[in-house]
Order: structure tokens, then sequence, then C-alpha cells
């Protein structure tokens, strides 16, 4: 897979994610314990995509020191 595409599909589950956890939001009773697998699941998606960008800028492939 070319690197735009998988950056893509990157974006793509990020944007899914984002919408599951706030259909799960607006429930009545929200699972709170998949709420909080699916916005750990969008940071690592987060994470990946910078890591991607900062590599195909030529930077660095080391984690931001916040991450750290």
């Amino acid at each position: 897979m070319a690197l735009q595409e998988h950056v893509e599909s990157l974006r793509a589950k990020h944007v899914r994610l984002e919408r599951l956890i706030d259909e799960e939001m607006h429930r009545p009773l929200p699972d709170q314990s998949r709420v909080t697998e699916m916005k750990r699941e969008k940071l690592r998606l987060k994470e990946e995509l910078e890591r991607l960008r900062l590599q195909g800028d030529g930077t660095t492939t080391e984690a931001p020191p916040h991450l750290m």
C-alpha cells in the first residue's frame, strides 16, 4: 500500500472512531469502557499519523517529548 493510501486509511479510521465515540456518548447509558477503548485507539491513530507526517518531512522519527 502506498504511503498516501495508508495515511488516508488512518484518517478515515480516525474519523470513524470520532463518530462512533460521539454516538456512544449520546446514548442514554453509554458504555464507558467501550468509549475509553475507542479513545485509546483514536489517539494511537493520531500518533501514527503524526509520526508519518514527521517522517515524511524528514525531520525526525522520535516521539514528541510529551509522549515520552
